[in-house]
């Protein structure tokens, strides 16, 4: 297997590198003005005449390779050794849970979300040789995880979720299907699936043409509701029963109009969330026909990590700069 990175966001502060040149810039801009300020040039050059510009555009130019070496240094990068991997036959799901305030409804017991957990956790047992992923959504949608072999680390991420994952409130749907199309990588030939978890409480205007768009590129939804039709209250903050604005008991109710529309455009299926065990089987019955691609899980390799490599050099050059002075030998007369 080739070169990879562990950690491939690190690129991105390498985009750092302009903006300290440009900061490099504007200070010897500066110093320049400065000196054309004083006026009379033959003093300017007498208060630096031990000043040499070239050795201090050296000095720059190692902080600046230093800096360069650190940021691809936190890459990662690195090569797998000695396991071969195992290959897997399955399918890529990303599981979007909706964790906004409705969601802490009773009306299933405890209530709504942890019920969710619950299916979540043993949706993902059914799911040996499928890659999974998490989205949580409320007001916005937020990918926790991107699709891994790693189920045990799924199923820390459904544990942790609440209402305070996401700051904002409310219940996006469109913006949760959007986000967890961008989850699945371009040009993969494995089948796609998204399973929207929700009470469906929205008046999204945009799901409808998410979902659409959804099933042109082949990705399949199915939806999941929780609640009941005849709802029950929440709480506030404040542990009492919330009301809207105009004093009013806020009521939550479960929404499967939408879950059931969503659900057919990407032939998909939905699925009442009451009893779990019967609720897997019905998800995971719509990924029995499917065919299934093979991909190596890479999560049982064993990696030699070449960072050192990048880290030695930039404190070389680090102390290379300390050892530079940015004056020049200056003759006496």
């Amino acid at each position: 297997m080739n070169w990879q990175y562990q950690y491939p966001q690190a690129f991105w502060l390498l985009t750092s590198l302009g903006l300290l040149l440009l900061i490099y810039a504007g200070y010897v801009l500066w110093k320049k003005k400065a000196a054309r300020r004083i006026g009379d040039e033959r003093l300017v050059k007498e208060l630096t005449k031990s000043y040499s510009p070239l050795k201090s555009g050296i000095r720059f130019s190692l902080l600046l390779i230093a800096f360069a070496l650190g940021c691809l240094a936190l890459t990662n990068p690195r090569k797998p050794i000695d396991a071969p991997g195992d290959e897997k036959k399955g399918i890529d799901i990303v599981i979007a849970l909706d964790v906004s305030n409705s969601m802490t409804a009773t009306d299933i017991p405890p209530d709504r979300l942890q019920k969710a957990k619950a299916f979540i956790n043993k949706l993902i047992d059914k799911l040996p040789d499928d890659r999974v992923g998490l989205l949580l959504f409320a007001g916005n949608a937020y990918l926790q995880m991107p699709l891994t072999f790693d189920h045990g680390a799924a199923k820390i991420y459904v544990g942790a979720a609440t209402p305070g994952s996401i700051p904002s409130q409310g219940t996006s749907i469109s913006e949760a299907m959007e986000k967890s199309k961008l989850a699945f990588e371009e040009g993969s030939e494995r089948f796609k699936s998204v399973v929207l978890i929700t009470d469906g409480e929205t008046h999204d205007e945009n799901a409808m043409e998410e979902a659409q768009e959804a099933a042109a590129l082949g990705i399949m939804i199915n939806t999941v509701g929780l609640g009941s039709p005849e709802g029950t209250t929440i709480l506030d903050s404040a542990g009492a029963e919330k009301k809207d604005e105009a004093g009013n008991v806020v009521v939550s109710k479960l929404n499967d109009a939408i879950l059931k529309e969503i659900a057919t455009i990407s032939k998909g299926t939905y699925v009442h969330l009451q009893a779990t065990d019967d609720a897997v089987a019905a998800i995971t019955s719509q990924f029995a026909d499917i065919e299934k691609k093979a991909l190596t899980d890479t999560s049982l390799y064993n990696y030699e990590s070449f960072y050192w490599w990048l880290v030695l050099p930039m404190f070389l050059f680090l102390v290379a700069e300390l050892f530079i002075s940015d004056r020049k030998k200056v003759k006496y007369e």
